[in-house]
Parts: C-alpha cells; structure tokens; sequence
C-alpha cells in the first residue's frame, strides 16, 4: 500500500473591515511560502508561520510514512480586507497545485475564517469551493481555524472535519495541527463524517471571549469544555470526532458574524443534536458577554497608584488598538495621558511607526531629539504626537519568540528602537506586531519585573505570554479610541446581521426543531 499523498495549503488572516488593506507586502512580511520551503519552514525550531501546519506535519511524520504535497500558505498579521487582485493570484496558485498535484488521498488546508478580500466576505469558502471543484467531493479535505472564525455555510460543507481553537489567548494552535492529522487518517481509513452547526445571534466583543481557567470572567471558555466534556460523555462518546465553538471576529462585518456551535461526528444527529446543546448553553449565557473596560482617567489614577510600592505592578491593555484585531498599534492617548500625569517605571509596547523607529535607528543610542509620531498618518485614530525622547536601546531584526501565541516563531520586527520619554520607556518598530509576548521589551534588555506600569498594545494574547509577571487582577482593561473597540455600538456596521447581542437587546432565538 503506498503511502498517504496529503496536500497542504492555507490563507490565514483575521480582517478588520474598518482597518486599510492588506496587500502582498503584509503577507511577505509574515509567511508566504510554497514548495519545498514550506516544508523546510515548517520543521524549523521556530518557523516563521503560527502552529498548525508545524503540527500536522509533526504529528505525520511520527505517524509513519506519508508524502506531503506541499502548495503555497499566506499567512499574515490581523489587518484590512485583503487586496481583491492579490488574493485572485493565490488562487491561481492554489488551483494550479492542486490541478498538478497527481493523486491524492486527502487535503489539509490552514485557515483562519475572519478572512476578507475587497470583494468577497467569505474567501475561506471560495478556495474550499475550487478545492471541491478541483479535486472533487469524495477526498477528506480537513481544515483548521482560529477560534474567532465567523462561519459561513462553505466553511461548514465542504469539509469533512472542522477544527477550531480551543484556546483564547492561542496557545494550542500547534495540538490542532496535530488533532487535524489524526483526524485526517480516520478520514483516509474510511470514517465518514457529518457536520452540524448552529449560529447564535450573539457577536462577543473580544474581551468577553477568554477561555482559562482562572480568567475571572469565561462564559466563552465554559461553552469549550463543556463541548469537550460532552463529547467524551454518552451518548456522543464515540460518535463524535470534533467539537469546536468559534466566538467569532466581529470587525470583519460579515452576514455571518455570530457565535457558532460546529460539530463533527459519524452520524447527523449526534452533531446536531450537541450542536443544539452547546449552542442553548451559549443562549443562556448571553448577558455575559457585555464588556467592562476602563476609563482613560482611571486608567492614569491606577498607573499613579503604582508608585507606591505596597499595590502590585499593573498591566494596562490598549484593547482598542490592538495590531492582532487589525489595529495599527499607533494612537497615543494612553502614552499621552501617563507623560501628562508623570507616570514613572512604565514601559509601553509596541509603536508601529517605521519612519520614527529608522529616524532614531540612525540617531544612534544616547542620542536625544524630538520623536514626532505618525508622520505619515494611517487611519483616523492615529493622531501625530511629538515629545523629547532619547534613544535607549535598539534591537536585532529578528526575535524568538518566548512565550504564548508567539513561542518559538521566527519574528520580523523590522527595525526595533527603545525610546525614553519623560520616565517612561516606548518600544517603537518597523513591522506591527501586537505585543503579545515578552520578548518585545526583553530583546531591548529591559527587566519587565521592575516596571510598575507596563502598557501592551494588545487585546488578550499578551495574557499568555505576560502571566508570569501579572495576574488577571493585574490587568486593566482600558477604553480608549480605535479600530478594535470592544464597545461595539460604535462602529458603522453594514453586513452583520442584526440585532445580534450586546448591541440590540432585541435580538431572540430558539432552539431549531
């Protein structure tokens, strides 16, 4: 019997619908990759693409032999809709591989399912339809998402097993690779399968969706394990495959923007009839997911607190403009708000601003100047702010990442400087990144455990990456302006289907028959 042939492929991106486009720049400065490198890339110590495909092809080649067929994975940083012409030339890609491809015994695709294009609301199910089209319906086409995937009726139907996250911050992003795998050799030894999914008219802002087990707030993460737990339990032990609940991206402004129940199993009514379950379990829910953020004159009174040394160092999450919603990781009205107060011991990470980060790059460390930020603008919230500073530190191009979403990748900061600015240290670089991780403020050898204030341009990731220093009582959540707000009632939305909870307390269901 010859081996397995598997193709591999994949378009990940998270889109904002507010945030500006995504071009093919966005996804070099990431991972764009096919061929033989993709391959090479993914058994790397630390590639430069997120966990899935690394853990598929792990979990493959420990499996036994296999002949991957690798095409081309697009993987890039939260952003806009992608450029309309760029993503039609992956498809040529895509579909020329899989044309050439000769036989083949199943499909992998690495997905992310908040993804847009300047034309298209649902890219995810156009490349699964030509992957169908192509390759025809009876080869197991497995597809991986990330857990804030918004599910159209494609995503669903076209594969023969959904796997979605069950980790908010991600940390297992590598476990689904593999759970894909596994699931991809039942699929090739003859398991058949039927997926059931059920939406909830419930949009949860970003902050409402973490899944610990000591987050302090987890209705999001309760729907999981009770996914997880049930189907372990009768009567779906053994009848069901996967269970993944995806709370969905609201910024992608989609038809189909909702939390959503998917199952897979061997038999149609054990999915629907746990879909159901989990989905009512959701409904009963609903009030939970309102957000509670902070106000910027709070925010400042906490950090000002800080300075005595008897209340524990403060985590503050710029939640509205987080570079992993799609946020451009520039306003200021934090960093503002703290040098007006005369907040000290306080580190503020990241700045996406590339023409101040090479400006002070060629000043050289030591050097003072007035640090003028977004010069060159970017959307509406990022207002020009300038204020003395100093060159502190500058870093290497390329880190590693240490801790949660970012462990072991490979990270292209662009060109990365450390600027001091009345007392409080500005981590400004030439890539946007959300500042998930510790090392962004490591790789300038700043100590993060003497810092009294640390301020993270991020929405919850940095929660998996930062909990060794802080604990979620540490963290405050602060409501400022931006593209990533999680008060949803302020944005123009245009295709999401209304009313839908926390923003229209009209919006009913009930359980389908």
């Amino acid at each position: 019997m010859n081996p397995p042939r598997i193709a591999l492929l994949g378009f990940s991106i998270e889109c904002n619908r507010f945030a500006p486009v995504a071009t093919q720049a966005d996804f070099e400065a990431r991972t764009l990759i096919g061929g033989p490198a993709l391959l090479t890339n993914a058994r790397l110590p630390a590639p430069s693409m997120l966990g899935e495909l690394p853990g598929f092809i792990a979990d493959m080649d420990a499996a036994g032999a296999w002949e991957p067929v690798p095409s081309l994975l697009a993987m890039a940083e939260p952003n806009g809709p992608v450029d309309a012409g760029f993503f039609g030339r992956l498809m040529e890609n895509w579909e020329r591989d899989l044309t050439g491809a000769g036989p083949l015994d199943g499909i992998y695709c690495v997905l992310h399912g908040a993804g847009l294009t300047t034309d298209d609301d649902d890219p995810e199910g156009t490349l699964l339809a030509m992957i169908r089209r192509v390759r025809g319906g009876a080869i197991p086409v497995v597809a991986s998402y990330d857990l804030h995937a918004n599910v159209s009726a494609a995503n669903v139907e076209l594969v023969n097993a959904y796997i979605g996250y069950r980790t908010n911050p991600h940390l297992d992003m590598r476990e689904r690779g593999a759970e894909s795998a596994q699931v991809m050799r039942q699929l090739i030894g003859g398991t058949k399968t039927h997926l059931a999914h059920i939406r909830l008219p419930i949009v949860p802002p970003t902050v409402t969706m973490l899944t610990g087990a000591d987050a302090p707030h987890r209705p999001y993460g309760e729907l999981i394990d009770l996914g997880q737990r049930r189907m372990r339990e009768a009567p779906y032990a053994g009848r069901v495959l996967n269970v993944s609940v995806m709370g969905g991206f609201a910024f992608a402004d989609t038809p189909f923007n909702g939390l959503t129940a998917i199952v897979t199993a061997t038999d149609a009514g054990a999915a629907h009839d746990l879909a159901t379950e989990i989905a009512t379990a959701g409904w009963e829910r609903r009030e939970q997911f309102r957000p509670s953020l902070t106000a910027l004159d709070d925010a400042v009174a906490k950090a000002k607190s800080t300075e005595d040394t008897s209340v524990h160092a403060l985590a503050f999450a710029d939640v509205a403009d987080n570079p992993g919603g799609g946020g451009r990781g520039n306003t200021m009205w934090i960093l503002e708000a703290f040098l007006k107060a005369g907040v000290k011991d306080a580190l503020i990470g990241i700045i996406h601003d590339p023409a101040l980060a090479a400006e002070a790059q060629l000043r050289g460390v030591g050097t003072a100047f007035t640090a003028h930020f977004n010069r060159d603008g970017g959307d509406e919230f990022s207002k020009p702010f300038s204020a003395e500073a100093t060159v502190r530190a500058l870093a290497p191009q390329f880190l590693r990442g240490r801790r949660g979403i970012y462990k072991d990748n490979t990270l292209d900061i662009g060109v990365g400087v450390a600027l001091d600015i009345g007392g409080i240290t500005v981590i400004v670089v030439g890539q946007r990144y959300q500042c998930a991780d510790p090392i962004f403020f490591e790789a300038f050898g700043l100590d993060i455990g003497a810092a009294r204030v640390v301020v993270v341009k991020s929405r919850g990731h940095f929660r998996g990456g930062f909990d060794e220093f802080f604990r979620h009582q540490d963290v405050v959540e602060v409501d400022a302006p931006g593209l990533t707000s999680p008060i949803l009632s302020r944005f123009p939305w245009r295709k999401m289907p209304r009313p839908v909870l926390p923003i229209d307390d009209t919006a009913q269901w009930k359980p389908p028959a």
